[in-house]
């Protein structure tokens, strides 16, 4: 098991490694001068010159490459924000905390719904609460976030009053962007719940089960639903990691001061060395929750791990 997850970690570093090389690559070759954007239009040639110099915007692409990785790697340093003075370690720093627990929240409220909706509808199979609840998914998977969210924003807070939305402080301001974020989370789950779990519940030993008189709860809890986990728990991990990524215009709306609205801002303003460490923040923790969604895999199933 050891060995397994040594292997998977040892597999990371070059993913890693390759797509810090092709964001920098991209904004790299992106239209606009970064000196420029930093002192502004009104400013001589002469300051744009030294401040090239200065931060080494004049070195050929891949001594500038390497001097990205080398100090990333290194020294954690994701260079510095023209736009915001201040480092982009730091920036993201006071922002990832705020994004990891709105995903975090989001993926366990998704779970909590998803998962008891799928079950029930694969043990009701055709009928009329399955019909609603596929119709229900259905809309959910369809339904855009922000629109979500702002309909959230108007029923509860412009009409009912009864929560606030903005902020991600309290408990109550918490409840929106949750909401907002589990819409299609729950959707997925309980499409993903369901699929599994009718093809696990027509297996040749969920029969035996039954026909042994095991009580039906024992035959779904015990034995079904753990053999059904692993494309749920795929599933889970996608979301958790397109929710830590996918969260920009959530935060927008409900002015979360998070990695996405970060990015957001940074987008506008053309502020790229912010632009590269919230992808490679992204891209990172994307690749840790499939090493997780990995290593859960052999827990539940060893015969993974020799393969």
């Amino acid at each position: 098991m050891l060995k397994y997850v040594l292997r998977r970690i040892l597999q990371l570093i070059p993913v890693i490694l390759s797509v810090m090389v092709i964001i920098f690559t991209i904004l790299y070759f992106t239209p606009g001068d970064p000196a420029r954007i930093a002192l502004g239009q009104e400013v001589t040639q002469e300051a744009i010159d030294a401040f090239r110099a200065e931060r080494g915007l004049d070195d050929p692409y891949l001594v500038q490459l390497g001097r990205y990785v080398y100090r990333a790697v290194v020294h954690m340093d994701l260079g510095y924000s023209y736009v915001m003075k201040s480092s982009v370690s730091s920036e993201l720093a006071t922002r990832i905390p705020t994004t990891i627990k709105l995903a975090f929240w989001s993926v366990v409220f998704s779970t909590l719904i998803g998962i008891p909706m799928g079950v029930i509808c694969a043990i009701r199979q055709y009928s009329l609460l399955d019909s609603f609840v596929t119709l229900i998914t259905l809309l959910g998977v369809s339904m855009p976030t922000f629109w979500f969210g702002l309909l959230l924003i108007l029923a509860f807070s412009v009409h009912l009053g009864w929560l606030p939305s903005m902020g991600f402080a309290t408990v109550s301001e918490m409840v929106l962007p949750i909401l907002t974020l589990s819409g299609s989370s729950i959707a997925i789950i309980a499409r993903i719940t369901r699929s599994s779990m009718l093809e696990v519940v027509h297996s040749d030993y969920i029969r035996t089960a039954r026909s042994k008189g095991q009580k039906e709860r024992i035959v779904i809890f015990r034995h079904a639903l753990p053999n059904a986990m692993i494309p749920i728990m795929t599933i889970i991990g996608m979301q958790f990691g397109m929710l830590l990524g996918g969260s920009i215009i959530t935060e927008a709306i409900f002015s979360i001061s998070g990695v996405g609205r970060l990015m957001l801002e940074a987008i506008n303003m053309r502020d790229y060395p912010i632009i590269q460490g919230g992808v490679l923040f992204i891209s990172i923790a994307f690749s840790l929750i499939n090493l997780a969604v990995d290593i859960l895999y052999a827990l539940v199933d060893p015969r993974i791990h020799v393969k």
